[in-house]
């Protein structure tokens, strides 16, 4: 599905007075420009300006490319669930749902989207899912604060096509509702259980020192380990994944739950050795290979999302907050990272950009696909 045709259903916000410039045109303008290095409104119209013979060849532009308040008035008019549920339409298109794909649910806040310097507990605070398999951006949306995140994670699992996919995410989103959801999806999870679940934690904990004590030969043999260097570091870790049993009773109200999982890190830092031992819970059987591929992706999320975001698209620098515009730029962000990261050049993606933008025919590639000569 060509993205722009995903918007086809969208709701024109406008009074029809006060129409002049076609709403698809602006949507396109708007994600083809931060593809290109647009970073606010002012760049996004100047781009436009300067390439609107090229942007001609695929829609109409009657009047022109309009101006940059006028985009912004535009854009933050849209319906922000409605923009969002466009864009988990369209990734659920690219996604190709054979195998055991390992998704990453996870919480981010654009920290200068505040209204006043008075009050930035009003900065924009999204939730964002992550295909590992697919290196994606599945989806995104707003949530009212860290607090109220559980109900967005759930919103958007309801709207995702999950069947077969690992899902994992982070201690504040480890939750029996969400558990039992993700299982009604036919999709398996792997949760962090820390101090908010302080019971079970203790049960899972006894459970693996009563295991050392008692049957550390048969421990042993449910351990896999491995071990990273670089960035200055040596890291090791070791997974040992444990069928669940009468001495977890807590893990019967986690429905699907079959497998407890312990995960040791040691990280020399030259200088000194630092270890951290942290506890999980899944829906899957005992593969050891498989459990430590789905927690060490986990933060791709943060890695090859939200770190990109920051850092090569600004994201976290933005002053934009007029109406829903916060809301609906972040959407657009991930459809260009994810238009972006499915062009096969082997480059960063600072420098896709870069070449987007002086290159007509680099960015026909990465908006409508290699393959496709014209629209």
């Amino acid at each position: 599905m060509i993205f722009i045709d995903c918007f086809k259903e969208i709701e024109e916000p406008r009074t029809d007075i006060n129409v002049k410039h076609n709403l698809l045109d602006v949507i396109f303008l708007t994600i083809t420009g931060i593809v290109s290095g647009c970073e606010g409104w002012k760049d996004i119209y100047e781009f436009g300006v300067a390439k609107l013979a090229w942007l001609r060849q695929y829609r109409s532009f009657k009047h022109g490319i309009p101006v940059d308040d006028t985009i912004a008035r535009i854009i933050s008019a849209l319906d922000p669930q409605a923009f969002t549920e466009c864009f988990i339409n369209w990734a659920n298109e690219l996604r190709c749902l054979d195998g055991k794909d390992s998704i990453a649910i996870d919480g981010k806040t654009l920290r200068r989207s505040y209204q006043s310097s008075e009050d930035k507990m009003t900065a924009l605070h999204s939730v964002t899912v992550w295909s590992k398999a697919h290196g994606l951006v599945l989806a995104q949306s707003r949530s009212k604060g860290k607090k109220n995140e559980n109900k967005t994670v759930l919103e958007l699992v309801e709207l995702l096509e999950l069947k077969n996919a690992i899902i994992t995410v982070d201690a504040m989103n480890s939750q029996k509702k969400i558990a039992a959801k993700l299982q009604q999806k036919q999709a398996d999870y792997v949760m962090p259980i820390k101090e908010n679940h302080k019971l079970f934690l203790e049960e899972i904990k006894d459970y693996f020192k009563f295991m050392e004590n008692k049957h550390a030969e048969k421990l042993s043999e449910a351990r896999f380990e491995e071990t990273d260097a670089g960035h200055g570091r040596i890291e090791s870790r070791s997974y040992t994944q444990l069928r669940v049993n009468e001495l977890i009773p807590a893990a019967a109200h986690w429905e699907g739950c079959q497998t407890v999982i312990q995960v040791r890190r040691e990280r020399d830092l030259k200088n000194k050795i630092e270890t951290q031992t942290e506890y999980y819970i899944s829906s899957l059987p005992v593969n050891l290979t498989q459990i430590a591929n789905s927690i060490r992706g986990h933060w791709e999320v943060e890695n090859k999302g939200h770190w990109v975001l920051d850092v090569v698209y600004k994201e976290d620098e933005s002053r934009i907050r007029r109406e829903h515009a916060a809301e609906n730029l972040a959407v657009a962000r991930r459809f260009a990272l994810n238009l972006a990261r499915l062009h096969s050049q082997k480059n960063s993606m600072k420098g896709k950009l870069k070449q987007a933008m002086w290159s007509d025919q680099f960015r026909h590639e990465i908006i409508f696909g290699e393959n496709q000569s014209k629209v």
